[in-house]
């Protein structure tokens, strides 16, 4: 190799460490060799194991429970049920706030969905837990359900006003449009069905009680449990080091961790609960079903004159969700006039949760489906009827935009995929017995912020440790965290090593709503920017430095070596100026909270959500953007819809790693095909029960399903969303994708399918 070529090898290391940097995740060996041990994998002595028991009914009440003959089986320890379980307080919500009731019990004698806990047995061994689980008896008083929003019981809901938008007149601007278009559509209970099942292992010293449990939100998690068990927060500790998939579903503690908490104190011993496939569709809530109306009028030009939105989602009869239905109608396309109504209907069911892209995904299929009927019915090309009414502002906060390449976007994914050739007329293209689909559709997410902290020292031996509570579900925190300390430091990233998943470290907000790259690289620049400052101060000002005596700020760090940058004086190593002034550490703790924030403010800012910054706080509006073409081959004797080819150009600002940004995409864009081709929660209307919660009958995609995705980064950095110009990545690729594929199908065949998923009845 020549002295030109080191150079460039040299170059090309450097920009592949840094932040923008194309580097592989770190942490992949240790997932891919097994050294990577998931929470419920401890290995803790006198393990005892806990299994849950689910009511058959899906509303009523429990009237008596036979535990005799579990009670005696071998290996039994204890059999909770709602009578035995010790009492717990209510803790405060996500929100921070205050508990509805003074006490909890995660085991109820109210029924109020098929699936809800109603006992628990705790055993030696698992197969003793299961065995003896199964001998419980149960009666139940039971009452009619509501099993879901088709139900003729269910009403028009309770309306939502938080989720109202109205500017202008939006009925009597649609009543007098020249082109008018108004459908409904539909979108069914989905769930996030992870890899790793939820589940944790409890147990408890004294009054300290440790839990390690796959979680999105360490520090809120850990005030739920201590303001379960009346303990300090400091006494909790949750340990998450790695988790397999949460997509939303892992933030919270949920009623299976309070009772295997509970068993952990009431026996004195840990105790080890981990929930089985069909209990993951239950215990826990998925997205809503929803339902949504769409009305547009415009004029014969393709301007839209206005908008009407009326959408309704199901909760639970005990428990509150709001699937925003509005988020993306409200914004997406400029009109005067727009009109934007919710309601939430109570059925039998659990309380649904976030599941990628909670609100923005749903609400993406309404209105991109919308547009592409209007496009339609007009007989204008549906790329050209979005850049029509492409927004130049939020039209519902009245803001400028802080960035949006929605149009480099489409540019850029048209060019790509080849769109100019698209032939207009519906079923006007096709390979034999395929007809073939083009269909195209935006989507957006909004800059959700919040604040962080991290802790980074610089150690004897030259390397780097990075600490925080944030987690690493497969997003890539441990690599984009490493690629910004090494940058900031001057280290090789090799040299850095990064540890997460642990409530006793620095602190951090849930990793949900795609706010975790931003804060945390905010936070972990700001430490290792303050731990350079230190290192070097006390180069050039401890007696004992080789560096003494220079000039102020003329050392700078590269390649974990200090140098003065005019040649003078010495260079060398992290290591050996450690050894030279007798440091073991450098330590700093730097955070993005602000300066006048109380005690209060900061624990809030870490356990709740309520001091998250609106995306559209300040000057501007804060939104990742996107665009979708797909390509669909529709079978024409049998119906089958294959998905042939996917260009996505997206706009996530400054990207902290190509590579991950776009595994992230591509993933999102996956779960879009499976949402719009093959996911649905099925429900035995006789007794609210999910009849397909399971990984053999919920339909999710494989491999063989998945064609070949190409992402276009069209990002600029936005100085208005993060600290480093990002803005959010893991949740905006899925939004969109499943209109796209429903106007293909349309495309392909002439036949508009509104209610996702797309299955062959539905096109036969």
């Amino acid at each position: 190799m020549t002295v030109h070529d080191m150079k460039h090898a040299d170059s090309d290391s450097a920009r592949l460490e840094a932040v923008g940097g194309r580097l592989s995740r770190v942490d992949g060996p240790a997932k891919i060799t097994g050294a990577a041990h998931y929470a419920v994998e401890q290995q803790l002595e006198g393990l005892t194991h806990a299994v849950l028991v689910g009511a058959t009914i899906a509303a009523g009440k429990v009237t008596a429970i036979d535990s005799r003959a579990a009670q005696t089986a071998p290996g039994v320890l204890a059999v909770l049920t709602p009578d035995t379980i010790m009492e717990l307080n209510g803790a405060s919500d996500w929100l921070g706030n205050p508990p509805t009731q003074a006490t909890y019990s995660p085991l109820v004698r109210e029924v109020t969905f098929s699936g809800q806990h109603i006992a628990a047995v705790v055993a030696e061994t698992f197969e003793q837990a299961v065995a003896a689980a199964a001998l419980v008896k149960v009666w139940y008083d039971e009452t009619p359900a509501i099993v879901d929003l088709s139900d003729r019981r269910a009403g028009d809901g309770i309306p939502i006003d938080a989720m109202t938008k109205e500017w202008g007149d939006a009925e009597a601007a649609f009543a007098e449009a020249p082109v008018r278009i108004c459908t409904a559509y539909n979108t069914p209970r989905e769930f996030q069905a992870a890899m790793e099942p939820h589940g944790l292992i409890a147990r408890w010293q004294g009054d300290e009680l440790t839990i390690w449990e796959p979680s999105q939100w360490l520090d809120g998690m850990a005030r739920t449990y201590a303001e379960w068990f009346g303990v300090p927060f400091e006494n909790v500790r949750l340990v998450s080091p790695y988790i397999g998939g949460g997509f939303g579903s892992k933030a919270l503690a949920l009623a299976h961790s309070a009772v295997a908490a509970a068993a952990a104190k009431m026996l004195n011993r840990p105790v080890k609960l981990v929930l089985n496939r069909p209990q993951n569709f239950t215990s826990y809530g998925g997205r809503a079903a929803t339902r949504q109306t769409v009305a547009i009028g415009a004029d014969r030009e393709g301007r839209i004159q206005s908008i009407v939105h009326r959408g309704v989602n199901e909760t639970a009869v005990d428990g509150m969700w709001v699937e925003p239905l509005g988020s993306v109608t409200s914004i997406m396309y400029a009109t005067p006039n727009f009109s934007s109504k919710q309601n939430v209907v109570r059925v039998n069911t659990v309380v649904p949760g976030a599941k990628r892209a909670p609100g923005e995904n749903p609400s993406a299929f309404g209105i991109e489906c919308a547009i592409d009927e209007l496009a339609h019915e007009l007989g204008i090309d549906p790329l050209e009827m979005r850049l029509i009414n492409y927004a130049e502002q939020d039209p519902h906060a009245k803001k400028p935009w802080s960035t949006r390449q929605l149009r480099e976007a489409f540019a850029a994914g048209a060019e790509a995929f080849g769109w100019a050739k698209r032939s207009p007329a519906p079923r006007s293209m096709r390979d034999g017995h395929q007809l073939i689909g083009w269909g195209v559709a935006a989507g957006t997410y909004p800059v959700r912020r919040a604040y962080g902290e991290a802790v980074v020292k610089i150690l004897a031996d030259g390397s780097v440790e990075v600490e925080s509570s944030s987690i690493d579900m497969g997003q890539g925190t441990y690599t984009i965290l490493a690629q910004t300390a090494a940058e900031t430091l001057g280290v090789p990233v090799e040299q850095v090593s990064v540890k997460l998943g642990d409530s006793h470290f620095a602190r951090a907000g849930v990793t949900g709503g795609s706010r975790l790259a931003g804060v945390m690289t905010g936070a972990v620049h700001k430490a290792a920017g303050q731990a350079l400052d230190e290192l070097i101060g006390l180069a050039l000002s401890d007696p004992a430095s080789p560096f003494h005596g220079l000039q102020a700020n003329t050392l700078h760090v590269r390649d974990g070596r200090i140098a003065s940058p005019r040649g003078e004086g010495p260079e060398l190593s992290i290591a050996a100026f450690m050894r030279a002034v007798g440091r073991d550490h450098i330590e700093a703790r730097g955070d993005t909270v602000p300066a006048n924030f109380t005690p209060e403010q900061r624990y809030n800012n870490y356990t709740t959500i309520a001091t998250a910054i609106p995306h559209t706080e300040g000057d501007y509006s804060r939104h990742s953007w996107c665009a979708h073409f797909v390509e669909v081959h529709v079978d024409e004797d049998f119906g089958t819809v294959r998905v042939s080819r996917v260009v996505s150009a997206l706009d996530s600002g400054r990207l902290y790693n190509p590579k991950l940004a776009e595994s992230q995409w591509k993933g999102g864009i996956i779960m879009g095909i499976g949402q719009a081709l093959l996911e649905e929660g099925i429900v035995d209307r006789r007794h609210g029960r999910i009849v397909n919660g399971n990984l053999a009958d919920y339909m999710l995609p494989t491999n063989a399903d998945i064609p070949d995705i190409r992402t276009i980064s069209v990002g600029i950095p936005d100085p208005h969303s993060s600290a480093l110009g990002g803005k959010g990545v893991g949740e905006l690729g899925i939004v969109g994708v499943a209109p796209a594929i429903a106007n293909a199908v349309f495309h392909a065949t002439g036949k508009r399918v509104r209610d996702l998923p797309i299955t062959l009845e539905k096109l036969i």
